[in-house]
Parts: C-alpha cells; sequence; structure tokens
C-alpha cells in the first residue's frame, strides 16, 4: 500500500512594502510550507486594490537571492574585494563593540557616523531603536537628505505642513497635472484615478524634461529644460494676471504677500520664460489658460523636480498655482507632494531625542549627501566608525569616485546591516545579516495615501538574520547602556508609535490593526480635504507666497527664477566644457538601488543608458545603441546611447541606479553627481549636473564579468 504524501501547509499572508515608495502597498505572499512561492496584492486595499508594481511581483527572488546574507562575516581579503568568513553573532557583536569603545576614547563619540536611510520604510526598521542607540552614544548625527527635505521644507514654507489633496479624490479632478514626476514608474497606483478621471473627460498633463512613461500616456507633455519651473510658473502668473483668470477673493482671504508674488510675476511674460524653459511663448499661454479654466484640479508633484540646486524654489514656485486660482477646498482640488503630514504617529516615543541632553553638547551633524567629503575631509574629529543600514551608499551617495576613496581607507572600521551583498557591503569589515520585510514586524504610514499598516512576519527569519531593532538592543547590551528604553520589544515600539493626541489617529490601536490590518487615518471627510476650515499652519495662518522663515534663512522669500549651478545659463564657462544637462531619474524596474540585484529586474531594464537627442548625436558621431562615455571633473561612466527626442537639446537622461558591480568599470552615475546641496532643505542635487558625452571605443568590463572569469 502507497501512502499519500502528507499535506502541503499554504498559508497566504498580509506583509507591507517596505520599499520607498507612496503606495506602501498591502502585498500578499503565498507559504508553503515556510517558504514564499508567490507574490500578490491585497485586492480589499483601497488603495492598493489588488495589484503590485513589476519589481515587487518577483520579490522571491530578493528573499532567496544567492547574494542574501544569512550569516555574520568578517573580512578576510582588501577592502572592496567582497572576501569574507563566517563568524557567529558573539564575535561580531563584540568585535563592534571594542571597536566603538577604543574610537570613543580616542576621538569621541562624534567620531562614529550612521549611515542609514529609506530601504526600509517601517517606523521601527527606519527609526527607533537605531536613534536611541546612537543618541544615547552621542555619535554624530546624520542629515538624512538624500531624497525629501528639499520638497517637504519647501511645501512647509507655503502651506505649513506636507499634507495636500487625497489621491483617492484625484478621479474627481477635472484637469491633472503631474508635475516632475512618472507615477507610471513610481507611484503606480495613483494611476487608476487618473484614468478614472479622464474617462470622465478630464485633461491630463506632464510637465517634465524627460518624456517619461507617463509622459507618453499624457494628453500634453509641457517638456521644459531642467530646473528652470519657476521661470514657467512666473509666466503663467502673468498670464493669468493679465487675463483675469486669478482668483483675488480667494488671495485676499487664504493668503500672505500676494502683492509681492504679482509685482515679481509682472516681469515675467511669456516671452521671457520662453527661451529659459525652451517653450514657446504661446505653449506657455495656452497652458496657463488650461489651468486656470479648469476646475477641480490637482497637482501631482514629487521630489525628482526637487533634486536640483534651485529645486526647493521650483517646489514652492508650483505651489502659487492652486492659490492664485484658489483651487483649494474641494475634492480633486489643490497640490499633493505628500500624505505624511496627514499623519499622527509618535516619531518623538520611537527615537526618544531626549537622549541626546545626557551629553555636554549637541553632536555635530553631517548631510548624508557629502558622505564623500565626510569620510575624505572631515578631520575634527575625522570618522573613523561608519554603520550602514537601510541604504547602499556606494551606489546611491553622490561623487560616488570619492565616497568609494573614503570606504577603502584601512582606518576606518565600517559595518554593514544589510540582506544582500551589496556594493557598499563590499566594502566592509562586517557584514551582518538582516532580515526583509517577510521576516519582521513593524508599522507603516504612507506618503501617498491615508491608511496606517501593520505587518507582520510572513516566514521565520532565514538564517541568523535579525530586523534592524534587534540588531541595536545587541549592540546596545554590548555597550553597557543600560537605559530601559533598549530593552523595549518590537510590539512595545509599535505601540509608542500609536500614543498620541493627533485627532486623525483617534481609534487606532495595535488590537485593531491585529484584527484589520490596516486602518484608514481618522479624517474629517472620504476623500480628505484639507484646509477646509481656512487655517493653515503655516506662522500667519496662511498659504504664504511671502515667507520671512525663508528670508530669515537666506532665501529669497519670493520665488524667482534662479539658474541651476552647473547649467549654461549659471556656470557658462563649465558648459563650455560639459555642455550636456545630465538629469537622472528613476528607472522603470529599480528603486534607487532596490530590485537592481534581482536578474529579472537588470533583464528588463537591459542597460544602463544614456537618451540623448538627436542633434547631441549627430554633433558628436554617436551612433543610437552604442556605447559613449560620460565624463566631467568628478568622475566617468559608461552607457548605450539612445537617440531620440524624449529630451530636449543639450539635455541627457539616465534612468538609475545600476549597482556599480553591474555598471562598466565599477561606476554607475553617481561618479558624475555632486554633493553640492539643494537651495531648501540641504537635499540632494542629483540632476544639476553637466558632462561631456564622446563615443566609447572601448568599454571597461563590469566586475561582475570580472568574477565570472576569475
Amino acid at each position: 500500500m502507497t501512502l499519500a504524501p502528507p499535506a502541503k501547509r499554504i498559508e497566504v499572508k498580509t506583509v507591507v512594502c517596505p520599499h520607498d515608495c507612496p503606495d506602501t502597498c498591502a502585498m500578499t505572499a503565498t507559504v508553503e510550507d515556510g517558504r514564499v512561492v508567490k507574490m500578490g496584492a491585497r485586492a480589499d486595499h483601497p488603495f492598493t486594490k489588488g495589484f503590485l508594481c513589476v519589481k515587487t511581483q518577483y520579490y522571491q527572488e530578493r528573499l532567496y537571492s544567492p547574494l542574501r546574507v544569512l550569516y555574520p562575516q568578517r573580512r578576510v581579503g582588501p577592502k572592496g574585494s567582497g572576501r569574507f568568513e563566517r563568524i557567529s553573532w558573539d564575535d561580531a557583536v563584540a568585535t563592534i563593540a571594542e571597536c566603538f569603545t577604543g574610537i570613543i576614547a580616542a576621538d569621541g563619540a562624534e567620531a562614529i557616523l550612521p549611515y542609514s536611510y529609506a530601504g526600509a520604510m517601517g517606523k521601527l526598521a527606519y527609526a527607533s531603536m537605531d536613534r536611541r542607540f546612537f543618541g544615547y552614544m552621542g555619535a554624530s548625527l546624520l542629515d538624512r537628505t538624500i531624497c525629501s527635505t528639499t520638497g517637504t521644507e519647501a511645501y512647509k514654507s507655503v502651506m505649513g505642513t506636507t499634507m495636500g489633496t487625497d489621491p483617492e479624490g484625484f478621479g474627481a479632478a477635472r484637469l491633472i497635472i503631474a508635475w516632475g514626476t512618472n507615477p507610471v514608474s513610481t507611484n503606480v497606483h495613483l494611476m487608476p484615478y487618473i484614468h478614472e478621471a479622464r474617462r470622465a473627460g478630464a485633461t491630463f498633463v506632464v510637465v517634465d524634461p524627460h518624456r517619461s512613461k507617463t509622459a507618453e500616456q499624457a494628453d500634453l507633455h509641457i517638456r521644459l529644460n531642467p530646473g528652470t519651473d519657476a521661470a514657467l510658473v512666473l509666466a503663467m502668473i502673468h498670464v493669468m494676471v493679465r487675463e483675469g483668470l486669478h482668483n483675488p477673493a480667494f488671495l485676499e482671504q487664504h493668503t500672505l504677500g500676494w502683492a509681492a508674488l504679482e509685482a515679481r510675476a509682472r516681469a515675467w511674460p511669456p516671452e521671457r520664460a520662453a527661451p529659459i524653459t525652451g517653450l514657446t511663448a504661446a505653449q506657455i499661454s495656452e497652458f496657463a489658460r488650461l489651468y486656470a479654466t479648469s476646475r477641480p484640479s490637482a497637482i501631482r508633484l514629487s521630489y525628482g523636480m526637487t533634486r536640483h540646486t534651485n529645486g526647493g524654489q521650483n517646489t514652492r514656485a508650483v505651489l502659487m498655482l492652486p492659490a492664485v486660482t484658489g483651487a483649494w477646498g474641494e475634492v480633486g482640488g489643490g497640490a499633493l507632494l505628500s500624505t505624511s503630514g496627514t499623519f499622527g504617529l509618535n516619531a518623538a516615543a520611537l527615537e526618544r531625542p531626549d537622549l541626546l541632553t545626557r551629553h555636554a553638547h549637541r553632536p555635530r551633524t553631517i548631510n548624508m549627501i557629502q558622505l564623500a567629503e565626510a569620510l575624505t575631509e572631515v578631520a575634527d574629529p575625522p570618522v573613523k566608525g561608519l554603520l550602514v543600514y537601510n541604504s547602499n551608499p556606494a551606489n546611491v551617495a553622490p561623487n560616488q569616485t570619492k565616497v568609494l576613496a573614503g570606504l577603502a581607507r584601512e582606518d576606518l572600521f565600517t559595518v554593514v546591516h544589510e540582506q544582500v551583498m551589496t556594493d557598499t557591503a563590499r566594502w566592509a569589515d562586517l557584514v551582518l545579516p538582516a532580515t526583509t520585510a517577510f521576516e519582521y514586524s513593524d508599522i507603516y504610514s504612507a506618503y501617498g495615501h491615508l491608511y496606517v499598516q501593520l505587518s507582520r512576519p510572513a516566514i521565520p527569519a532565514m538564517g541568523e538574520a535579525i530586523p534592524n531593532t534587534e540588531l541595536f538592543r545587541r549592540l546596545a547590551a554590548a555597550m553597557g547602556y543600560n537605559d530601559p528604553c533598549f530593552r523595549d520589544s518590537d510590539d512595545d515600539l509599535i505601540r509608542q508609535a500609536l500614543t498620541g493626541e493627533h485627532p486623525y489617529m483617534a481609534g487606532i490601536t495595535l488590537e485593531r490593526l491585529e484584527a484589520e490590518t490596516y486602518v484608514h487615518l481618522n479624517t474629517p471627510t472620504r476623500p480628505f480635504i484639507p484646509f477646509t476650515d481656512g487655517i493653515y499652519p503655516t506662522p500667519s495662518g496662511k498659504i504664504e507666497l511671502y515667507s520671512a522663515t525663508l528670508l530669515r534663512q537666506g532665501v529669497d522669500p519670493v520665488i524667482d527664477y534662479t539658474p541651476e549651478a552647473e547649467s549654461p545659463d549659471g556656470s557658462p564657462e563649465l558648459a563650455a566644457r560639459y555642455p550636456i544637462r545630465l538629469i537622472t531619474p528613476a528607472a522603470h524596474h529599480f528603486l534607487n538601488t532596490s530590485f537592481a540585484d534581482m536578474p529579472t529586474m537588470r533583464k528588463k531594464q537591459r542597460r544602463p543608458t544614456l537618451e540623448l537627442h538627436p542633434s547631441d548625436a549627430a554633433a558628436r558621431g554617436i551612433a543610437d545603441c552604442t556605447w559613449v562615455r560620460a565624463f566631467n571633473d568628478r568622475g566617468e561612466a559608461f552607457f548605450v546611447a539612445e537617440v531620440k527626442d524624449s529630451v530636449g537639446p543639450g539635455v541627457a537622461c539616465h534612468l538609475s541606479r545600476w549597482w556599480g558591480y553591474y555598471s562598466p568599470a565599477g561606476w554607475n552615475a553617481n561618479a558624475l553627481t555632486a554633493t553640492r546641496p539643494a537651495d531648501i532643505g540641504a537635499g540632494g542635487t542629483f540632476h544639476t549636473n553637466l558632462v561631456q558625452v564622446e563615443p566609447a571605443p572601448a568599454v571597461p568590463p563590469t566586475l561582475a564579468q570580472l568574477d565570472a572569469e576569475a
């Protein structure tokens, strides 16, 4: 008699997507005998709507990757070689405690630098026990500017908060503008609402220097020159005032500084803005009329347009438009950068900034986009200890050449807590195994919808991987940090995040999230309509078209167009040597460098490309689909040319970011980018780059190819 094989145990678990995306999806994982065998999405989640982006559909490739780090490892080869041996967790923690203690004794705690960002967006993984640990230590503070600070601070300077139009109300808009953003690739769950609006007769416009996948679906693509948004907006306001298309009543009741803005716009007729923006005066005037006569109108901004040296003022400029027309106060009207300001999770309870007060002085702050300088120039004290988690700075930090020179220092003790063997991990002295979102608990807000979500493990942690919270508990114990806060469990932390008195969080408890998984914020209306009471959380209580706060920071309180630091107008001598303006927006199949390790995503993205206008390619003897070398004073990188009019003359676009490991000579586009901060919020300026491009007669091999040959 043949016995039937035992039945397989199959479960479907909910896991919240941890990546730096506005959608924060409710994913499903089909688990068969403890192994994830299929990815899906919650059909009942009002925003996820039962589908995933192309990246997360293949998440098992990351979970079960041959690059997965499963055990603590110690470097045995030269720095950067990627040669390690397995050690125990006890040895790893003891080594870190010994090295950190020695650094503190010799140079002080500020010689130790944490480096992290949004590789994991859950509130526990992003900022909780780690902030407690480094705050208690007195380590250098990290100014986490690489993505959103410029947009956030610029938006707050106008509106007082990052609340905006509810994405679930976009379907009611009659005009939707995606300004400097590509939601098809980076915010795909907004697209059903845009399609709903278009079916009802709405017009969809994309304002972007690059003809993105979203621009290809738009009714109108405004292809302006990079970093010239403020000039376009001022000319639009000029037209609105000249033709009586503005809203004097709204401006009088709800705004501060209209007279100053109107005076500034008076000097910007479309004819002045046209040669700056690369548009015609007629295009600018027609766009102004379309915006001013369409209601409700919704503008979807994102952080791409902020990554210029003038990105803060450009963001402020776009926010002038709904104020000038009075677009706020109705479903589908206004503007949206982020929904994050609508949430009321208790970040202070998680991070415990009060722990800093135990030190005689506040530790110094290092801007994360200037890691290149921090590792090679800072000397008071020098950075001697670096702990990297939730980030891959060897690839994502600007001025890659200099960053890698810093990571190569023999006197730098580097620890990397990571899921897979990234380029940064290859430079580490110790590599520690990190869990994926399938293996730990966390709580999530979002910056593209209004749902609080709880994520529980779908499978046990693989190998000896641990979450960030457990790593810093172990390090705190090894360092002798006895404060009770280091003994808080993950559920303790979740409960602390849910404390506070924010009205939109009323009734949201861990018990409720356990039962429901996701809960909509307790907003007065659904869709949520912000600012209906006419009160804005700015110093004046109004929409600030004139910002005294920025004036005190040395920033023009009224929007104006200032050329980018690296541009034909801003630096003509530099532009004579490097005449191409390089922008580096997100690739469709990567999220920064996340997913760039996955074979399917690399196959879909195909190769690192550089889109060039036909006139620029012809002038350089560059043919379509041939390798080119892009270079400037900071470095060089190699790409395959795509010759087409997706960009204007004098502009190049690389969809990023490839790992250096899979790039010729080990350099990606960040070998070309600068560490210069933006005008507001000191954020990254990854789109302000002048380069030259030439045919590449010989293309260096990738590190992956060299390893395969070895």
